[in-house]
């Protein structure tokens, strides 16, 4: 059974075309994984099925009654709301339905019989409906997701706008399972979770019996959750069964196939011109030679299309910095309340040290704190000599009004744009990127204009935060590429295990030191 149609779809942003007459097909039970490149359009296709953007052209066609569950990666919460009440808005439209059924039971003191008949009858059906969707047990089954997602021991009296991003990830994925949707539309899940929730959740997915599509760069995650791979790439959408690995297999073989078609093509193309061009002439070949024309203006030439963008990270190296790069004496990091007991660290140069450990824990603060962006509540961080700090931050900071190459150019009043625009092309980004606004860009472009801003600082102290968040597969590789042959030093808050093994010399578990029960 189709629950959703797309036809003849096509869309872009300005003269930057993102689909051409793209069409699709979601089957009941399907559990698809929506791969391509940064910047392909997978979470504009998302927001154009869900109706959030209108398409420039074609059709789109829900099954009848079908409710669709929608986690996107650049949701906001609203401020002053706690982590109940949004788990609780899962259950809006029967909280609607329990006003309608007071109203009813309002007007029914002065009904005359026939009236009266009909309330009844609606007050049936609403009552119904109520006990269907147990409405009568949401404070139960809010606390039950509440506790499954880590969130019940954050409280969930908390304001939403103090949590983390792992955090907020777990809210609005737990408002989302409470929904039950027919269909599940999950952007980037596991962008911020830690590893025990990534892996409750795949096993969530892996026993889903309704349909979804799934946008993830966390291969071995999308392996472990999908049966059909859906592939967007340069407008087109194409469909492969099989888990990601097929794909790549089945992908490889079909450009190699097309390769050795277009070369031998390009031959014949070479040996029919040359003919032409010796025989056209001459009186008795002019009628071959017309012939080999014919069939060189009629033959549908094969074309390859151009390699896209790779990226090219290479982090400049500043000066040698002392033997110790920090040191903290008694250190809590936290808010109003410590997130840790007293930390005594030091990190040495030469280090790599990967950060690891539950969201909310107090990674991000200990970086901020480190770096002076925030006080801590007690004690005392201490940095080495001739550090040259590079931060870089989970979400984009500054206008996102600008243009990239605006965005560059705060950051070095002194390049040239052509300097400007070399450096955002060697982050992986093209010509129409390069001028478009920061807002209009995915995710994954995002964060590559701040990879671009930290590769052209010299530096010799690196601290991430999650930097494999958004990026697609080549560019996770090249940067890991990249910070393998850094020769500076290294301190990265990472929740991808395949990222850090073979590039972190240490790893520190945060959760042996924070005071919060996550």
């Amino acid at each position: 059974m189709s629950i959703l149609n797309v036809e003849h779809l096509t869309h872009g942003f300005g003269d930057r075309a993102i689909f051409n007459d793209v069409s699709f097909r979601l089957l009941k039970g399907e559990h698809i994984g929506l791969v391509g490149a940064n910047g392909e359009g997978k979470s504009t296709f998302l927001n154009i099925i869900t109706g959030k953007l209108m398409p420039d052209e074609g059709k789109i066609e829900w099954a009848k009654n079908v409710r669709v569950g929608y986690l996107d990666q650049h949701t906001a919460l609203a401020a002053g709301q706690s982590i109940r009440q949004v788990l609780s808005s899962a259950f809006d439209f029967l909280f609607a339905l329990e006003t309608q059924m007071n109203e009813i039971c309002d007007k029914m003191g002065d009904a005359d019989p026939d009236l009266l008949e009909t309330y009844m009858e609606e007050l049936g059906t609403i009552q119904e409906l109520l006990n269907l969707h147990d409405f009568y047990m949401i404070d139960a089954k809010v606390e039950e997701v509440a506790r499954a997602l880590g969130l019940a021991d954050i409280g969930l009296e908390r304001d939403v706008t103090e949590l983390s991003g792992g955090q907020r990830t777990k809210v609005l994925l737990g408002k989302l399972l409470l929904e039950k949707p027919d269909i599940l539309l999950l952007d980037e899940p596991t962008n911020y979770l830690d590893a025990e929730h990534i892996e409750w959740l795949r096993r969530y997915l892996t026993e889903y019996e309704n349909a979804f599509i799934l946008i993830s760069h966390d291969i071995p995650f999308l392996n472990s959750v999908i049966n059909l791979i859906y592939h967007m790439d340069r407008q087109e959408l194409n469909r492969y069964v099989g888990d990601y690995d097929k794909f790549q297999e089945v992908y490889a073989m079909k450009k190699a196939q097309l390769e050795a078609a277009y070369n031998r093509q390009q031959k014949e193309i070479a040996d029919l011109k040359d003919f032409v061009a010796r025989n056209k002439a001459r009186v008795s070949t002019r009628n071959m030679a017309m012939s080999r024309q014919k069939k060189l203006d009629k033959m549908d030439v094969i074309e390859l299309a151009a390699e896209k963008p790779r990226p090219e990270f290479c982090f400049r190296e500043a000066r040698t910095p002392g033997r110790i790069l920090f040191e903290t004496r008694d250190l809590v990091i936290g808010y109003e309340e410590p997130l840790s007991s007293p930390l005594n660290l030091s990190m040495e140069r030469g280090q790599k040290i990967a950060l690891i450990g539950a969201n909310g824990i107090g990674k991000t603060t200990l970086l901020k704190s480190i770096l002076g962006l925030i006080p801590p509540l007690s004690g005392t961080v201490e940095q080495g000599d001739y550090l040259e700090i590079g931060y870089f931050e989970q979400e984009m900071s500054g206008s996102a009004d600008n243009s990239c190459i605006q965005e560059i150019w705060q950051e070095f009043p002194g390049y040239t744009q052509y300097e400007v625009r070399s450096a955002l092309a060697k982050c992986g980004l093209t010509t129409k990127h390069i001028e478009s606004q920061v807002r209009v860009l995915s995710g994954g472009e995002q964060a590559k204009v701040r990879l671009c801003k930290l590769i052209n600082r010299n530096t010799n102290l690196l601290l991430l935060d999650e930097p494999t968040n958004h990026l697609d597969v080549d560019a996770k590789e090249e940067l890991r590429r990249a910070l393998l042959e850094y020769r500076g030093s290294l301190l990265m808050v990472c929740h991808e295990p395949d990222f850090y093994h073979g590039l972190a010399t240490d790893v520190w578990d945060c959760a042996k030191w924070t005071t919060k029960v996550i």
